[in-house]
């Protein structure tokens, strides 16, 4: 056991657009279900930084605390004016999520599944979670981050409130985090894989972050074709990202690669056929734009227009 279980702080409501649930009264999963067996059985991130929270601002000491494990130096101060609503006394999930993206970390949103939480925190990723910690008769909402776990004990230990080894037993933590839909997420530096990411939900969320963190999102793109070699969308996204950059040569490596391993798509074709052509290889160019029209699909008219383009003699564009 971590210690003995602390009561919750007051007021540390975190106010957020969630259907009200009842309580529950079944006990919770099992906690160590789909773990390895190799698992070891107590787990605390002790390292993790702590943050007592402010009054309702505890989206903004839960952020900070992932962040600052991350390796991103934010504080709470920092980040209340990003995530804090005042008008609501707390922060809406979606704002930690986009300040998660602003400061250089990737928001994974995890599938609510207990086992995932406590893979997360077996990696050393702590995890920030919702909870409704109001009781039976009013709804209260709170982010906490969990921080270890002891499968024996059946407790989890958390940075929540003013408590920084806040213990509970999985039966209160689960009532609590059911209540907001098991609602969790890690964030982790772009070259950081979730340990329980899922190829459509990471590309997803990389291509999220890039929207916010351009120059960081080819990270988050190559971090997917580590786990994900054949992804199409990320090896379309890092060779965009080259051409952006006018870094011909990387984007035409990876677009090549996209039609090797996917040669049925128009996209790569097209895309592959523009920086050939950009680079002085009408031939080429002109190759796998026919390529890409042959394929067709819902940019058939896109790839015409390549193909017309890269076709016409003239100098090629600069």
């Amino acid at each position: 056991m971590f210690g003995s279980p602390a009561r919750w702080p007051k007021r540390v409501l975190a106010s957020i657009a969630l259907a009200l649930s009842g309580c529950a009264t079944v006990p919770a999963p099992d906690y160590g279900r789909g773990l390895p067996a190799s698992q070891a059985e107590r787990v605390e991130l002790s390292a993790v930084p702590f943050f007592p929270q402010e009054d309702y601002q505890c989206g903004p000491a839960a952020l900070a605390t992932v962040l600052q494990s991350a390796g991103i130096a934010r504080t709470p101060a920092e980040l209340t004016s990003q995530v804090y609503l005042p008008q609501r006394q707390g922060s809406l999930q979606v704002e930690l999520l986009g300040a998660s993206r602003r400061s250089g970390a990737v928001p994974y949103v995890l599938r609510g599944q207990p086992g995932d939480l406590l893979r997360e925190v077996a990696a050393g990723h702590p995890v920030v979670v919702l909870q409704d910690v109001g009781g039976p008769l009013r709804t209260q909402w709170h982010y906490a981050v969990v921080v270890g776990f002891d499968l024996a004990g059946k407790t989890l230990l958390l940075r929540s409130g003013t408590f920084q080894r806040l213990v509970m037993s999985v039966d209160e933590f689960d009532r609590s985090w059911a209540k907001a839909e098991r609602w969790a997420f890690v964030a982790l530096p772009p070259d950081r894989l979730p340990a329980t990411a899922s190829e459509t939900d990471y590309v997803a969320a990389a291509a999220d972050f890039e929207r916010v963190s351009a120059a960081l999102g080819p990270d988050a793109y190559r971090t997917a074709l580590r786990a994900w070699p054949k992804n199409l969308f990320a090896r379309l996204a890092l060779g965009n990202a080259a051409y952006r950059a006018r870094q011909l040569e990387q984007a035409q490596t990876q677009y090549r690669q996209a039609t090797l391993d996917h040669p049925d798509s128009g996209d790569a074709w097209n895309n592959l056929a523009q920086v050939l052509f950009e680079q002085s290889r009408p031939d080429e160019a002109a190759d796998a734009a026919r390529r890409a029209v042959a394929i067709g699909g819902p940019r058939l008219a896109t790839y015409a227009a390549t193909l017309r383009a890269v076709a016409t003699p003239g100098p090629a564009l600069k």
